[in-house]
């Protein structure tokens, strides 16, 4: 392997006490296609073999740069990658995960199809012992949508793009910023700030990553990952979508998930609840009215967001609300 200079993409990892998977995660990298990149492997305050097997690794391989620091946390220790980074592209890597080899090529291929993309997300495979049937039904849903339109309808369901499959043009991520620590995941984060400053999406249409899931995965333990942190997530961006700004808010869906909704909205609360269970309609729920659908103001007077978790419910009320011209993204959402 030849130094190329300056490379096209630097690969951001954060690694702690990731020793039993490090060293096939940094070979499948090395097994890559495209040559043209650099490996920033910041070390978390490792207590177990992790920096030993990164420093032999970059001895082999001189386009792998081990970074050191104290434990301070996945945020920390992308930002420190990305300010050593050169490359025009930043990719993300976790250190228990595995990318196909063709995985920088045909992200770098969506770029160059693409001049308004800014990240390029990926379709996965999961793998650990704990994949049942719910996180394959998870994992359908993430790589069904592969364009923008298809992302973009979805992005306040869940975060529509794996982390370790983020590709983000370097221009882009220091519009919007970078890596902040907040609340919630720092991921889907970066993906709405994104979406707000009018960056593109897309996933190359291949599997490009085999997704570790297992009980030590940061997702299983933090507190950001919980699901009201998701909940303040979206509210807190929803309130910044121009299609929200200046019309009454609706809620549709009165269920155990929409009650979960009424319970946190505070002041930013709809106007009223919308439901198609005439036991509910006319009811009072958390403080709001419970309305039927035809009671809805005309598209353009009003902003709807959807929690319904019923199989069939989100086409059922699209073909409830398209006939009267709501159009998807502009007059509603779909939520979880």
């Amino acid at each position: 392997m030849r130094l190329m200079g300056v490379p096209e993409v630097s690969i951001l990892m954060p690694v702690f006490n990731a020793a039993q998977t490090l060293k096939t995660a940094l070979d499948s990298i090395r097994g890559q296609d495209f040559e043209s990149w650099e490996l920033l492997a910041v070390d978390d305050g490792s207590s177990d073999d992790s920096l030993e097997i990164l420093v032999d690794c970059a001895r082999e391989d001189p386009r792998i740069h081990p970074v050191r620091m104290e434990h301070r946390g996945i945020v920390d220790a992308l930002q420190a990658a990305a300010t050593q980074a050169r490359g025009k592209f930043l990719a993300r890597m976790d250190a228990d995960d595995f990318s196909g080899p063709q995985r920088l090529r045909l992200q770098l291929a969506c770029f160059a199809s693409d001049p308004g993309l800014g990240l390029c997300g990926g379709r996965v495979c999961m793998i650990g012992d704990r994949v049942g049937s719910g996180r394959r039904r998870y994992e359908q849903w993430i790589n069904a949508l592969v364009n923008h339109q298809a992302i973009a309808r979805e992005i306040f369901v869940e975060c529509p793009l794996p982390h370790p499959t983020f590709m983000i043009s370097r221009s882009w991520y220091d519009r919007i910023g970078g890596y902040q620590e907040c609340p919630w995941p720092e991921d889907y984060d970066i993906v709405m700030r994104l979406l707000l400053a009018g960056a593109r999406f897309a996933k190359p249409d291949a599997v490009i990553l085999n997704w570790h899931d297992h009980p030590g995965r940061l997702s299983m333990n933090d507190p950001r990952y919980e699901e009201a942190a998701f909940r303040a997530l979206k509210r807190h961006y929803l309130a910044q979508l121009p299609a929200r700004m200046g019309r009454p808010l609706y809620q549709w869906g009165a269920g155990e998930v929409g009650k979960r909704w009424l319970r946190e909205w505070g002041s930013a609360a709809p106007v009223a609840v919308v439901d198609i269970n005439s036991r509910k309609i006319g009811r009072v729920i958390h403080g709001l009215r419970v309305i039927a659908p035809e009671e809805l103001p005309s598209p353009g007077a009003c902003f709807i967001v959807i929690m319904v978790g019923t199989p069939g419910a989100r086409d059922d009320i699209r073909d409830r609300l398209h006939p009267r011209g709501f159009r998807e993204c502009e007059d509603y959402l779909f939520l979880a």
